[in-house]
Protein backbone atom coordinates (compact mmCIF):
# COMPACT_ATOMS: atom_id res chain seq x y z
CA UNK A 1 0.00 0.00 0.00
CA UNK A 2 2.07 3.49 -1.13
CA UNK A 3 -0.91 5.80 -0.32
CA UNK A 4 -0.72 7.79 -3.27
CA UNK A 5 -4.03 7.52 -3.82
CA UNK A 6 -6.74 7.57 -1.08
CA UNK A 7 -9.22 4.89 -1.10
CA UNK A 8 -11.92 7.36 -1.04
CA UNK A 9 -10.85 9.06 -4.84
CA UNK A 10 -10.08 5.63 -6.16
CA UNK A 11 -13.80 4.49 -5.37
CA UNK A 12 -15.61 7.62 -6.13
CA UNK A 13 -17.55 7.63 -9.23
CA UNK A 14 -16.53 10.16 -11.74
CA UNK A 15 -20.04 11.89 -11.34
CA UNK A 16 -19.11 12.88 -7.59
CA UNK A 17 -17.85 16.01 -6.43
CA UNK A 18 -14.49 15.64 -4.62
CA UNK A 19 -14.51 15.64 -0.93
CA UNK A 20 -11.77 16.17 1.50
CA UNK A 21 -11.02 12.44 1.56
CA UNK A 22 -9.77 12.86 -2.09
CA UNK A 23 -6.89 14.77 -0.80
CA UNK A 24 -3.75 13.23 0.22
CA UNK A 25 -2.57 16.10 2.39
CA UNK A 26 -5.92 14.94 4.66
CA UNK A 27 -5.24 11.27 4.67
CA UNK A 28 -3.16 9.79 7.61
CA UNK A 29 -1.18 6.68 6.04
CA UNK A 30 -0.70 5.21 8.95
CA UNK A 31 -4.69 4.45 9.74
CA UNK A 32 -4.53 3.24 6.37
CA UNK A 33 -1.74 0.87 6.95
CA UNK A 34 -3.33 -0.16 10.10
CA UNK A 35 -7.11 -1.31 8.13
CA UNK A 36 -4.80 -2.86 5.66
CA UNK A 37 -3.53 -5.13 8.39
CA UNK A 38 -6.97 -5.98 9.74
CA UNK A 39 -8.42 -6.42 5.97
CA UNK A 40 -5.35 -9.14 5.62
CA UNK A 41 -7.56 -11.72 7.29
CA UNK A 42 -9.99 -13.62 5.68
CA UNK A 43 -11.91 -17.17 5.89
CA UNK A 44 -9.20 -19.09 4.44
CA UNK A 45 -6.73 -17.68 6.34
CA UNK A 46 -8.47 -16.80 9.78
CA UNK A 47 -4.66 -16.92 11.41
CA UNK A 48 -1.19 -15.35 10.08
CA UNK A 49 2.48 -15.00 10.70
CA UNK A 50 4.39 -11.21 10.40
CA UNK A 51 5.12 -12.21 7.23
CA UNK A 52 1.98 -13.14 6.25
CA UNK A 53 0.29 -10.09 7.02
CA UNK A 54 2.94 -7.99 5.53
CA UNK A 55 2.59 -9.92 1.97
CA UNK A 56 -1.33 -9.79 1.91
CA UNK A 57 -1.58 -6.44 3.48
CA UNK A 58 1.29 -4.66 0.73
CA UNK A 59 3.15 -3.58 3.48
CA UNK A 60 6.93 -3.53 4.73
CA UNK A 61 7.70 -6.49 7.71
CA UNK A 62 8.79 -3.85 10.02
CA UNK A 63 5.91 -1.54 9.60
CA UNK A 64 3.36 -4.59 9.78
CA UNK A 65 5.04 -5.84 13.38
CA UNK A 66 4.31 -2.67 14.81
CA UNK A 67 0.79 -2.03 13.61
CA UNK A 68 0.25 -5.72 14.48
CA UNK A 69 1.47 -5.00 18.28
CA UNK A 70 -0.62 -1.75 18.64
CA UNK A 71 -3.81 -3.62 17.16
CA UNK A 72 -2.93 -6.11 19.78
CA UNK A 73 -2.62 -3.52 22.74
CA UNK A 74 -5.67 -2.18 21.93
CA UNK A 75 -7.57 -5.56 21.69
CA UNK A 76 -8.37 -6.33 18.04
CA UNK A 77 -5.70 -8.54 17.65
CA UNK A 78 -4.62 -11.17 19.31
CA UNK A 79 -1.37 -14.18 19.29
CA UNK A 80 -2.38 -17.63 18.61
CA UNK A 81 0.11 -20.61 18.93
CA UNK A 82 2.75 -20.45 16.31
CA UNK A 83 3.56 -17.21 16.12
CA UNK A 84 0.28 -16.09 14.53
CA UNK A 85 -2.06 -13.62 14.73
CA UNK A 86 -5.89 -13.42 14.24
CA UNK A 87 -8.96 -11.33 14.59
CA UNK A 88 -10.80 -10.61 17.29
CA UNK A 89 -14.50 -10.37 18.79
CA UNK A 90 -13.83 -6.68 19.15
CA UNK A 91 -13.92 -6.01 15.67
CA UNK A 92 -17.41 -6.96 15.26
CA UNK A 93 -18.09 -3.61 17.41
CA UNK A 94 -17.35 -1.06 14.80
CA UNK A 95 -20.03 -3.19 12.22
CA UNK A 96 -22.54 -4.25 15.01
CA UNK A 97 -22.58 -0.14 16.32
CA UNK A 98 -23.58 0.80 12.69
CA UNK A 99 -26.32 -1.41 12.13
CA UNK A 100 -28.13 -1.54 15.10
CA UNK A 101 -28.26 2.27 15.24
CA UNK A 102 -30.84 2.32 12.43
CA UNK A 103 -32.90 0.45 10.46
CA UNK A 104 -32.78 -0.51 7.20
CA UNK A 105 -34.78 2.13 5.37
CA UNK A 106 -32.38 4.78 7.23
CA UNK A 107 -29.23 2.67 5.90
CA UNK A 108 -30.89 2.44 3.05
CA UNK A 109 -31.44 6.56 3.05
CA UNK A 110 -27.83 7.59 1.86
CA UNK A 111 -28.07 5.23 -0.98
CA UNK A 112 -30.98 6.71 -2.42
CA UNK A 113 -30.38 10.28 -1.73
CA UNK A 114 -27.15 9.70 -4.13
CA UNK A 115 -28.98 8.72 -6.87
CA UNK A 116 -31.32 11.73 -7.54
CA UNK A 117 -31.27 13.59 -9.57
CA UNK A 118 -28.40 12.70 -11.39
CA UNK A 119 -28.91 8.94 -12.47
CA UNK A 120 -32.60 8.29 -11.50
CA UNK A 121 -35.66 11.26 -11.02
CA UNK A 122 -36.50 8.66 -8.13
CA UNK A 123 -35.05 6.23 -5.82
CA UNK A 124 -37.50 3.79 -3.39
CA UNK A 125 -36.56 0.75 -1.02
CA UNK A 126 -39.79 -1.26 -0.42
CA UNK A 127 -40.78 -4.74 1.07
CA UNK A 128 -43.52 -7.40 0.26
CA UNK A 129 -46.72 -6.87 2.76
CA UNK A 130 -48.96 -9.94 1.49
CA UNK A 131 -49.51 -8.89 -2.15
CA UNK A 132 -48.38 -5.12 -1.70
CA UNK A 133 -45.40 -3.60 -2.31
CA UNK A 134 -45.15 -1.43 1.11
CA UNK A 135 -42.66 1.51 0.67
CA UNK A 136 -39.89 2.51 3.17
CA UNK A 137 -38.48 5.06 1.36
CA UNK A 138 -38.39 7.06 -1.03
CA UNK A 139 -36.49 10.29 -2.70
CA UNK A 140 -38.17 11.93 -5.56
CA UNK A 141 -36.97 15.35 -6.95
CA UNK A 142 -38.46 14.46 -10.60
CA UNK A 143 -41.69 13.09 -11.10
CA UNK A 144 -43.94 15.96 -9.57
CA UNK A 145 -45.85 16.15 -12.67
CA UNK A 146 -47.12 12.11 -12.39
CA UNK A 147 -49.73 11.54 -10.49
CA UNK A 148 -48.08 8.93 -7.97
CA UNK A 149 -47.89 8.50 -4.94
CA UNK A 150 -44.76 6.68 -2.97
CA UNK A 151 -44.34 8.34 0.08
CA UNK A 152 -42.86 5.82 2.83
CA UNK A 153 -46.39 3.40 3.82
CA UNK A 154 -47.80 3.71 0.41
CA UNK A 155 -48.66 0.49 -1.72
CA UNK A 156 -49.15 -0.28 -5.13
CA UNK A 157 -49.54 -4.24 -5.75
CA UNK A 158 -46.57 -6.29 -6.29
CA UNK A 159 -48.19 -7.85 -9.55
CA UNK A 160 -48.26 -4.22 -10.83
CA UNK A 161 -44.74 -2.77 -10.18
CA UNK A 162 -40.95 -3.76 -11.06
CA UNK A 163 -39.96 -3.38 -7.41
CA UNK A 164 -42.66 -6.28 -6.99
CA UNK A 165 -41.66 -8.28 -9.70
CA UNK A 166 -37.62 -8.05 -8.36
CA UNK A 167 -38.91 -9.67 -5.17
CA UNK A 168 -41.39 -12.04 -5.88
CA UNK A 169 -39.17 -13.41 -8.64
CA UNK A 170 -36.60 -14.99 -6.47
CA UNK A 171 -39.20 -16.91 -3.94
CA UNK A 172 -39.83 -20.07 -4.63
CA UNK A 173 -42.81 -20.45 -7.32
CA UNK A 174 -45.88 -21.85 -5.20
CA UNK A 175 -44.92 -18.75 -2.79
CA UNK A 176 -45.29 -16.83 -6.18
CA UNK A 177 -48.53 -18.06 -7.40
CA UNK A 178 -50.25 -18.22 -3.96
CA UNK A 179 -49.27 -14.09 -3.58
CA UNK A 180 -50.08 -13.23 -6.90
CA UNK A 181 -53.59 -15.06 -6.85
CA UNK A 182 -54.31 -13.69 -3.09
CA UNK A 183 -55.58 -9.96 -4.59
CA UNK A 184 -57.48 -9.14 -8.17
CA UNK A 185 -54.93 -7.92 -10.71
CA UNK A 186 -56.56 -5.02 -12.79
CA UNK A 187 -54.95 -3.36 -15.63
CA UNK A 188 -52.77 -0.16 -14.29
CA UNK A 189 -52.01 0.56 -17.96
CA UNK A 190 -52.12 -1.24 -20.83
CA UNK A 191 -48.62 -2.70 -20.59
CA UNK A 192 -49.80 -4.21 -17.49
CA UNK A 193 -49.68 -7.77 -17.11
CA UNK A 194 -52.43 -9.37 -15.48
CA UNK A 195 -52.45 -12.64 -16.62
CA UNK A 196 -51.39 -15.41 -13.82
CA UNK A 197 -49.47 -16.97 -17.09
CA UNK A 198 -47.42 -14.10 -18.40
CA UNK A 199 -46.69 -12.91 -15.01
CA UNK A 200 -44.71 -16.45 -14.22
CA UNK A 201 -42.80 -15.76 -17.07
CA UNK A 202 -42.00 -12.56 -16.50
CA UNK A 203 -40.81 -13.75 -13.00
CA UNK A 204 -38.73 -16.37 -14.65
CA UNK A 205 -37.40 -13.71 -17.34
CA UNK A 206 -36.53 -11.53 -13.51
CA UNK A 207 -34.86 -14.12 -12.12
CA UNK A 208 -32.43 -15.15 -15.18
CA UNK A 209 -31.42 -11.34 -15.56
CA UNK A 210 -31.01 -10.90 -11.53
CA UNK A 211 -33.29 -7.69 -11.83
CA UNK A 212 -36.76 -6.52 -13.10
CA UNK A 213 -37.94 -3.56 -15.58
CA UNK A 214 -41.22 -1.66 -15.96
CA UNK A 215 -41.68 0.84 -19.06
CA UNK A 216 -45.00 2.59 -18.49
CA UNK A 217 -46.35 -0.69 -16.67
CA UNK A 218 -47.88 0.66 -13.92
CA UNK A 219 -48.03 4.37 -14.49
CA UNK A 220 -48.21 5.57 -17.73
CA UNK A 221 -44.81 7.90 -18.50
CA UNK A 222 -42.62 6.62 -15.72
CA UNK A 223 -39.75 3.89 -16.50
CA UNK A 224 -38.23 1.68 -13.75
CA UNK A 225 -35.57 -0.91 -12.61
CA UNK A 226 -35.44 -2.92 -9.64
CA UNK A 227 -33.54 -5.86 -7.67
CA UNK A 228 -33.68 -7.48 -4.85
CA UNK A 229 -31.95 -6.94 -1.34
CA UNK A 230 -31.37 -10.53 0.78
CA UNK A 231 -31.60 -11.33 4.29
CA UNK A 232 -28.68 -13.62 5.47
CA UNK A 233 -30.44 -16.80 4.15
CA UNK A 234 -30.67 -15.78 0.45
CA UNK A 235 -34.59 -14.65 1.12
CA UNK A 236 -35.49 -11.75 -0.71
CA UNK A 237 -36.51 -9.08 1.83
CA UNK A 238 -36.87 -5.62 0.43
CA UNK A 239 -36.18 -4.36 -3.33
CA UNK A 240 -34.29 -1.01 -4.08
CA UNK A 241 -35.61 0.50 -7.45
CA UNK A 242 -34.95 3.35 -9.56
CA UNK A 243 -37.53 5.51 -11.64
CA UNK A 244 -37.28 8.13 -14.41
CA UNK A 245 -39.62 10.37 -16.58
CA UNK A 246 -39.47 8.15 -19.76
CA UNK A 247 -38.71 11.35 -21.64
CA UNK A 248 -35.26 11.38 -19.80
CA UNK A 249 -34.20 8.24 -21.87
CA UNK A 250 -34.97 5.04 -23.44
CA UNK A 251 -35.63 2.07 -21.23
CA UNK A 252 -32.46 0.42 -22.61
CA UNK A 253 -30.29 3.42 -21.55
CA UNK A 254 -31.85 3.16 -17.99
CA UNK A 255 -31.11 -0.67 -17.84
CA UNK A 256 -27.16 0.24 -18.93
CA UNK A 257 -27.11 2.67 -16.22
CA UNK A 258 -29.20 2.68 -13.25
CA UNK A 259 -28.97 -1.24 -12.99
CA UNK A 260 -25.77 -1.75 -12.21
CA UNK A 261 -26.03 1.21 -9.20
CA UNK A 262 -29.26 -0.51 -7.87
CA UNK A 263 -27.35 -4.11 -7.48
CA UNK A 264 -24.39 -1.89 -5.75
CA UNK A 265 -27.17 -0.64 -3.10
CA UNK A 266 -28.91 -3.80 -2.60
CA UNK A 267 -25.64 -5.73 -1.93
CA UNK A 268 -24.59 -2.44 0.62
CA UNK A 269 -27.91 -3.64 2.46
CA UNK A 270 -27.58 -7.53 2.09
CA UNK A 271 -24.19 -7.15 3.43
CA UNK A 272 -25.61 -5.25 6.30
CA UNK A 273 -28.21 -7.52 7.14
CA UNK A 274 -25.81 -10.36 6.78
CA UNK A 275 -23.35 -9.16 9.24
CA UNK A 276 -25.91 -8.25 11.52
CA UNK A 277 -27.72 -11.59 11.25
CA UNK A 278 -31.21 -10.26 10.92
CA UNK A 279 -30.82 -7.91 13.51
CA UNK A 280 -31.81 -4.64 11.47
CA UNK A 281 -35.60 -3.97 11.58
CA UNK A 282 -37.45 -3.14 9.17
CA UNK A 283 -39.58 -0.83 10.04
CA UNK A 284 -41.85 2.08 8.02
CA UNK A 285 -39.95 5.39 9.84
CA UNK A 286 -42.34 7.29 11.89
Amino acid sequence: MNGSTPPAAASRRADDKPSPADNPKNVVNSVMKAFAVLHAFRAERPAMTVSEIAAAGDLDRGTAFRLIHTLVALGYLSAVPVRKYRLTLKCLELGFMALSSHDLWAHAQPLLEACVPDLADAASLGVLDGADVLYLQRVDKGLARHTVDRRPGRRIRAYGAALGHAMLAFLPEAEQIRILESAERVKLSDRTLTELGDLMQRLREVRERGYAVSDGENAYGLRTVAVPVYDAAGVPVAGISLTIDASRMSIEQLVATATPRALAIASELSRALRFSGGAIAVNIPK
